[in-house]
């Protein structure tokens, strides 16, 4: 595409202002023959810069305010805020501060002075859209606690929760109302997954299988009821076996629903995944990849002690882990450059690595008509790049809202 035309936040058919409207643009920018792609969307982001998305403190809103505006240098122009295993209480007050609620039937099991308490915790923090103050909050990415304990990587034991009887009610019980969440992980073979995987794609929430021991039939069953997405492939779930793949083995299955595409997460940024495995899985299912940070709220800090969550963190050179051991904690690589790690690890097209971080995601969230193209009529969230594929410019909804300093307009 050489030209990209914007009006009223979206992306227009110029076809349609000459030919109806008569029209000429009102003001032209040059962007030297650097590429344009859509803005990135980080559907896995724990934190930044500090920030702890499951830390219940009384200013939430500022903490998320700050990543938003950090990560615009990195061509992040919308992303998902991930709590990782908690207490309850800090679901509470943390999802308060994140969310706008709204009453549903679900809810009735929660009275107006609960939601009123929990609210007076912390300050409530709309899912809103990007602009020059940030990337824009599409909704939060529950990671626990309900998964396996074999599996539960950085996740703290003490707070990991198995369904019981009443099992989607034992979900609403531990993280109160779910409005504006967009994806659950949780692992597929714990008793009564079905019924919640079911109860929370009927509420438009994307479940995601992870954390788990699950084989590949236990893995199938969660699709065939509505999973779409694997958390981070590879990690915190059973290795690749030829006899039975487990969890990686959806993405060749011949078991899934018609016109199904299970998508997936990959961690590239040079630590998590080895370049042949992400070689395989992107030569296996390259539409199906989605490219997530995983970046705890180390991310920009350099090395020392920092938190994620009820967990200690410590970072030395390009590795998070959890304090005292030698468990992975997380990415502290941002988005930018796990692209261009999965495009130089994998040999694919710079489309198909641009792709994995936007165009896919979206799809994802069933956000592809105004998310993650340069369609007409699509939001004008994009980003202008070198040919190295490093940020130039970020633009949200047509307007700049960041600029490297050596870069033209």
């Amino acid at each position: 595409m050489e030209d990209l035309w914007v009006r009223g936040g979206r992306i227009l058919d110029p076809e349609k202002l000459f030919f109806e409207e008569r029209r000429v643009a009102d003001e032209q920018r040059d962007c030297g023959g650097r590429i344009l792609a859509p803005g990135f969307i980080d559907v896995q982001i724990n934190g930044g810069f500090g920030v702890d998305f499951s830390k219940a403190t009384e200013d939430v809103g500022s903490g998320v305010a700050l990543v938003a505006r950090r990560l615009l240098p990195h061509g992040v122009t919308s992303f998902c805020p991930t709590l990782v295993t908690s207490p309850p209480e800090v679901y509470h007050k943390c999802l308060t501060g994140l969310l706008c609620f709204r009453k549903t039937d679900l809810m009735a099991s929660f009275s107006a002075s609960d939601l009123l308490a929990d609210e007076a915790v912390l300050p409530q923090i709309p899912v809103k859209s990007g602009g020059p103050h940030g990337a824009g909050v599409l909704g939060v990415h529950l990671e626990g606690p309900f998964i396996s304990r074999e599996k539960r990587g950085a996740h703290p034991e003490a707070y990991l929760r198995s369904f019981e009887a009443n099992a989607f009610h034992d979900v609403l019980a531990t993280y109160g109302p779910l409005d504006n969440v967009c994806i659950v992980t949780l692992a597929p073979e714990l008793d009564r997954s079905h019924e919640v995987i079911q109860a929370l794609t009927a509420q438009g929430i994307r479940v995601s299988l992870g954390h788990s021991v699950a084989d590949l039939q236990a893995a199938e069953v969660a699709v065939q009821s509505g999973a779409t997405f694997i958390t981070h492939l590879f990690n915190a779930m059973l290795p690749f076996h030829h006899r039975d793949p487990g969890i990686v083995g959806l993405l060749t299955s011949d078991q899934l629903p018609p016109g199904h595409c299970i998508f997936y997460g990959m961690i590239a940024d040079g630590i998590h995944t080895n370049p042949a495995a992400l070689r395989i899985a992107h030569r296996a299912h390259p539409q199906g990849l989605v490219l997530v940070t995983d970046a705890v709220p180390a991310l920009g800090l350099g090395n020392g002690r920092h938190t994620l969550g009820q967990q200690e963190v410590e970072v030395d050179g390009l590795i998070a882990y959890i304090a005292g051991t030698k468990t992975l904690s997380g990415s502290i690589a941002p988005m930018d450059v796990c692209i261009r790690h999965f495009l130089q690890a994998t040999g694919c097209s710079v489309e198909s690595a641009l792709e994995a971080a936007s165009l896919h995601p979206a799809q994802l969230l069933g956000l592809e008509k105004t998310k993650g193209s340069l369609d007409f009529g699509a939001d004008a969230d994009f980003v202008v790049l070198d040919d190295a594929l490093h940020v130039q410019a970020t633009y949200i909804s047509g307007e700049l809202v960041w600029q490297a300093e050596e870069a033209g307009p």
